[in-house]
């Protein structure tokens, strides 16, 4: 990893970002979160396996705070002192998977059928 300088943004700059890129993310506490509704313990589980996947692939690492059916992320650029495109680029790619459903994309995956017993998240 380089030592680059980056740019943080300032918090009209950041809530003006979540609003048009990611409005169901939050700005606190000098970190943009997100909540997530889950159907279970065993739903904020893989929750939990996917977004820590992610952070470690991308070498950008969020708190995360789990309960029975949520799951809170929280994400701050720590080395640079505030929020940085990694956190919004990272927030990105972490709605996209939790939220991910096959069955809009037309392709042979089905995804989760409707009977809540098979419930996973609870999309927003």
């Amino acid at each position: 990893m380089d030592d680059k300088t980056e740019r943080t943004y300032s918090d009209a700059e950041i809530n003006n970002r979540l609003a048009a890129e990611l409005p169901d993310w939050r700005f606190a506490d000098g970190h943009i979160t997100r909540l997530y509704r889950t159907a279970g313990w065993k739903s904020t589980l893989m929750v939990v396996n996917a977004v820590g996947h992610l952070a470690e692939a991308a070498w950008h690492h969020p708190d995360i705070s789990a309960s029975y059916a949520s799951v809170e992320i929280r994400l701050q650029n720590h080395a640079a002192g505030g929020i940085t495109d990694k956190d919004f680029e990272l927030a990105r790619k972490i709605e996209d998977v939790v939220h991910w459903r096959p069955a809009d994309e037309g392709g042979a995956l089905d995804g989760t059928p409707t009977d809540p017993k098979y419930a996973y998240i609870k999309y927003d």
